[in-house]
């Protein structure tokens, strides 16, 4: 299945990069419909509080397009590629949401805040830099404090592609049942994966032998 895939596959079907980590975004978007009901998602507002990493151009792009407004805070030197910034905006134009906002300040970005998300500081092959960036993010750690004193949302969600450290985010937010979706956004993981894998297959000689009653 997977040379079957890759056969077929060209850089827009990558499943991660350094730059981008499209089947994540899918995983959590469908996990936000799933907590608020389709209907509910445009208006609401994602904070990504942290890195400028893959993930977060991947959520940039994807989620104008359900009609999610975008903040985003990372610590000087750590912001979202400049292309994929001007990518979002391109996307938040065309999906009638506002521009990504950028600060430094994680209070700030988190305000009305209806959904928080973060993931690792340090990534493969950053190692070497982990003393470094555990100064550089310092304040950064997603808390039930931060949101309070920020001002985001009464119901706000939380997710993280995991895997987690205490550092990105405290374990009162991360094993709180009323906010925390990074479980279920790990389940539906699968879910998109499979879709994606056939929505590929079905353009191929092979679409036959996966009709939409093998789903």
């Amino acid at each position: 299945m997977c040379v079957l895939w890759g056969s077929h596959a060209c850089s827009r079907t990558c499943p991660r990069s350094d730059k981008y980590h499209p089947l994540q975004t899918l995983a959590d978007l469908l996990t936000l419909q799933e907590s608020y009901g389709s209907a509910m998602l445009s208006g609401k507002t994602l904070t990504w509080v942290g890195d400028g990493n893959n993930v977060a151009h991947s959520l940039m792009l994807g989620a104008p397009a359900l009609g999610i407004n975008v903040r985003v805070a990372t610590p000087t030197g750590y912001e979202p590629s400049a292309e994929v910034a001007e990518l979002a905006d391109r996307a938040a134009s065309a999906n009638g949401v506002a521009p990504v906002f950028y600060t430094t300040d994680p209070l700030e970005a988190v305000h009305g805040s209806d959904v928080i998300v973060t993931d690792t500081w340090v990534s493969m092959g950053q190692e070497d830099e982990f003393q470094k960036r555990m100064a550089d993010f310092a304040g950064y750690q997603v808390t039930h404090r931060m949101a309070e004193e920020g001002g985001a949302s009464k119901d706000w969600r939380f997710l993280h592609c995991l895997p987690r450290k205490p550092y990105e985010v405290d374990d009162a937010v991360f094993g709180d049942a009323t906010r925390s979706l990074v479980f279920e956004a790990a389940e539906n993981r699968q879910w998109t994966v499979m879709a994606v894998m056939l929505h590929l297959l079905r353009g191929t000689q092979d679409a036959a032998a996966f009709p939409p009653s093998a789903i």
